[in-house]
C-alpha cells in the first residue's frame, strides 16, 4: 500500500505524522493508498519554503515564466493516458471521462501561456498637465487551493499554473479521497523546469485546512466543494482579511420546448445528467419539460434504461462508481426520501450489480417524475446519476423555477426558436447558459461564472478574473516638469538632428 508523499521545497517528502486517511477503491473498497494527515510544522515549513521562492519568482521575467507553462502544458499532453489511468483507478471515472477531465484542465494550462497580454496594465498619457497614470499587476505572494474529490486533475490545473505564472508561489491541498493524480501533476510541474518551491503539496482534513486559513503568509484562498465547506473556508479567510473564492453547490436545470428535436435534446439530457456519475458541479439534475414536449419522457426514460455503470476501462460503461460507501447511502437516502414526499421514481437503479465488482458503490440511472419544488430530493444537490422531470406550460414557469432556486451555477434551454433563446438568457438569474448545449462551462479565456448559491466572492476561477484574483493592481501617478527642462531638450534634439 502506497504513502501518499508531499512536496516542500521541491521534495517529495514522507509526513511524521501518526494519523492516516485511507484512500479505497470506489470499484472495489481496496485500500490503494494512505494519505497523511500531516504536522502543523511540516506544513509551516511548505508555506515558509514558498514565500522565500515567492520573493525571488515575482522578479523573474514574464517570458520566462510562460516558458515554464509552454513546457508543462507539453509534459501533460505528453502524459495524458498515464494520468487519466492514475486518475480513473482512484476516482473510477471512465477512462475517456479521465481524459475529459484533465484535456479541460490543460486548457487553462494553455491559457496560462498568454501571461505576458494578461499581465499588461493600462496607461493614459496626459491625465493632467505634464502627468501620466499608469497601473501595473503585481503577484499577491503565497496563494493556497484546497481541491475536491470529483475532478482530481482539472481543478488543481484552474488554479496552480495561472496563480504561478503571475508570480505567486502556491499551496495545493488535493483531497484526500484522490491524492495520486495530483501528485503526478506535481511531478511533471517541477519537470517543467520551474524552480523549486514555487508549488507546494499538502495533505490532511479538515485540522490541516484550518492550518493553512490561519496562516499570515497566505493571501488567497482557492476553494471548490460542497456549500457547507465552502461557506466556512470562505467566511474564515475573509474573517481572516484575505481574498477568497469558493465554488460550492448547483442545481441545474434543462428546459426542453417542444420545438426541439426530439433524438437532439434526449441525447444531450443523458450525457449531461448520468455522465461522470452525476459527480460534477455542472450536471443537469432537473430536466423541465414544456408543453408538448412532455412527449419526449418515454422515449428519455427507454434510452436511460439500456445506460449502465461500469469499470474505468470498460469500453461499454455510460460511466464509473459513486465515490465512497457513504455517497451511495447518503443519495440512496434521498431517493427514499423523495419517494415518500410523493414523487414517482420513475426508473430505479438502486440495484444494479456490475460483474466482477460486487463492492463497487454502483448505481443505476434513476428517474423521479411529478417532482415539485418543496421536496427535498429537488432542493438538494443529489451528486448522482438521479434526473428529477418537472413539467411545465411555458417558458415563463421554467423561469420562475429556475429564478427562485437558490443556486445559480448552470442552465440551458434547448429550442429551435432564438426570440426564445434571447428571451431565456436575459431573464435567467444564472451564471452560465447554453442554447442547445446542456453543460455550458466556457472555455478558459472566458471564467468559470457561478452565480447565487453556487459561488462565494466576487472574481471567478480561470479566465481574466483569476489574473485579478491572483494580483493586485499598482497604480502610478507621475508628474514630469517640461517647462524647466524646455531649452535643454530643444538643444538635445538639434545636437542629435545635426549629427
Amino acid at each position: 500500500m502506497e504513502t501518499i508523499k508531499a512536496l516542500i521545497n521541491g521534495n517529495f517528502i514522507e509526513s511524521q505524522t501518526k494519523q492516516f486517511v485511507e484512500v479505497l477503491s470506489p470499484l472495489t473498497q481496496e485500500c490503494i493508498a494512505k494519505v497523511p494527515c500531516m504536522l502543523e510544522e511540516e506544513i509551516n515549513e511548505a508555506v515558509k519554503s514558498a514565500n522565500e521562492a515567492y520573493l525571488q519568482w515575482k522578479n523573474t521575467p514574464i517570458m520566462a515564466r510562460t516558458r515554464v507553462m509552454l513546457k508543462y502544458q507539453a509534459l501533460i499532453k505528453d502524459n495524458l493516458e498515464e494520468l487519466a489511468t492514475i486518475l480513473s483507478m482512484e476516482q473510477g471515472k471512465t477512462f475517456d471521462d479521465a481524459k475529459g477531465d484533465l484535456t479541460r484542465g490543460y486548457e487553462v494550462v494553455e491559457f496560462a501561456c498568454s501571461a505576458p497580454t494578461l499581465m499588461m496594465g493600462e496607461t493614459v498619457e496626459n491625465v493632467a498637465k505634464e502627468m501620466n497614470t499608469f497601473s501595473y499587476k503585481q503577484p499577491l505572494g503565497v496563494c493556497a487551493g484546497i481541491t475536491p474529490f470529483n475532478f482530481p486533475g482539472m481543478i488543481p490545473l484552474w488554479m496552480f499554473p495561472l496563480a504561478i505564472v503571475a508570480g505567486n508561489a502556491f499551496i495545493l491541498k488535493p483531497s484526500e479521497m484522490v491524492p495520486k493524480t495530483a501528485m503526478r501533476l506535481a511531478e511533471l510541474f517541477l519537470e517543467s523546469g520551474v524552480p523549486k518551491g514555487l508549488l507546494q503539496v499538502v495533505h490532511g482534513q479538515k485540522e490541516q485546512v484550518d492550518i493553512l486559513l490561519e496562516h499570515p503568509l497566505i493571501k488567497a484562498y482557492s476553494f471548490v466543494g460542497s456549500p457547507k465547506v465552502g461557506a466556512y473556508i470562505y467566511s474564515k479567510a475573509t474573517h481572516n482579511l484575505k481574498r477568497a473564492q469558493a465554488l460550492v453547490g448547483a442545481k441545474n436545470h434543462m428546459v426542453i420546448m417542444p420545438d426541439i428535436n426530439e433524438t437532439q435534446v434526449i441525447n444531450a439530457l443523458i450525457g449531461a445528467s448520468m455522465g461522470a456519475a452525476g459527480q460534477r458541479c455542472m450536471a443537469i439534475s432537473v430536466a423541465i419539460f414544456v408543453g408538448d414536449s412532455k412527449k419526449y419522457i418515454p422515449r428519455l426514460i427507454e434510452k436511460l434504461k439500456a445506460i449502465k455503470p461500469g469499470a474505468w476501462n470498460d469500453p461499454n460503461a455510460a460511466y464509473g462508481p459513486l465515490i465512497t460507501r457513504a455517497s451511495l447511502k447518503r443519495v440512496k437516502d434521498l431517493i427514499e426520501t423523495g419517494i415518500k414526499e410523493g414523487a414517482n421514481l420513475i426508473l430505479d437503479g438502486r440495484n444494479i450489480q456490475v460483474e466482477g465488482y460486487p463492492d463497487g458503490n454502483w448505481l443505476g440511472p434513476c428517474v423521479f417524475t411529478q417532482v415539485k419544488t418543496h421536496m427535498e430530493i429537488y432542493k438538494r444537490e443529489i451528486f448522482a446519476p438521479v434526473l428529477c422531470i418537472i413539467e411545465v406550460n411555458n417558458i415563463y414557469e421554467a423561469l420562475e423555477i429556475i429564478n427562485q432556486n437558490e443556486f445559480g451555477n448552470g442552465t440551458s434551454i434547448f429550442t429551435n426558436s432564438l426570440s426564445c433563446a434571447n428571451y431565456f438568457i436575459k431573464e435567467v438569474t444564472v451564471g452560465q447558459v447554453g442554447v442547445n448545449v446542456p453543460i455550458p462551462v466556457p472555455l478558459p479565456f472566458f471564467s468559470f461564472t457561478g452565480w447565487k448559491g453556487s459561488f462565494y466572492g466576487d472574481l471567478h476561477a480561470y479566465g481574466k478574473q483569476a489574473i485579478n484574483f491572483y494580483t493586485e493592481t499598482k497604480t502610478v501617478t507621475q508628474k514630469y516638469f517640461l517647462e524647466a527642462n524646455k531649452e535643454g531638450i530643444v538643444f538635445n534634439f538639434q545636437e542629435n538632428h545635426s549629427k
